[in-house]
């Protein structure tokens, strides 16, 4: 029975990634297509509208929005729109967390972090995997400079957040890991299978 259990469970290790990636692409063309179809639907004459328009209207969407977020003004204007969002209680808090993954993963934009690094904690032979965002305190309202502090984030396993802590410069060492590989490794708590050997 318990070699049957564990079968089970391999298989369904395999399959529930792939699963959920492909729920959540059905899900957007499905969005996509409900709502950007519809609107075709109104603009273009009776019989002209074919099924799959409407995802690919949301695919040149962001497209186009990617291009625009190129130009000074058009990023002003969404940094003014995040601002308003960030005043929010509860938005600012969701829409922060989430905007903060994907400019991660996207790549396209600093998002602040210089360097992957071991964190020692304290004299409990415990360490953790973090990410350094800053080392220079310079314009703080308590100025840390010169004081060996780095500030280092430390994300949390299976969820969208982490700590931001500061500690002494030596109790950090450096690894030889990609932002995405390291972020990877602490998402999944170490059970990723993608990292370099």
């Amino acid at each position: 029975m318990k070699g049957l259990s564990k079968t089970f469970l391999t298989g369904l290790a395999a399959i529930l990634p792939v699963a959920v990636t492909f729920y959540v692409l059905i899900r957007l063309a499905v969005w996509a297509e409900s709502i950007l179809g519809g609107g075709i639907k109104l603009v273009l004459p009776h019989g002209m509208y074919h099924v799959g328009m409407g995802v690919v209207a949301g695919v040149l969407l962001v497209f186009m929005l990617g291009v625009l977020m190129q130009v000074f003004v058009v990023r002003r204007l969404f940094d003014w729109g995040e601002n308003i969002l960030g005043r929010i209680p509860l938005v600012k808090v969701i829409y922060g967390a989430v905007r903060d993954l994907m400019g991660f993963f996207s790549g396209g934009q600093a998002h602040g972090f210089s360097q992957v690094v071991i964190v020692s904690l304290g004299q409990t032979n415990l360490s953790t995997l973090g990410f350094v965002t800053r080392e220079d305190f310079s314009g703080f309202p308590e100025d840390l400079s010169g004081t060996g502090m780095v500030a280092v984030y430390i994300p949390l396993s299976y969820q969208i957040g982490g700590h931001m802590v500061l500690v002494p410069r030596t109790a950090i060492k450096p690894v030889s890991l990609s932002m995405q590989d390291a972020m990877r490794f602490a998402i999944t708590a170490g059970m990723t299978s993608n990292l370099p050997h």
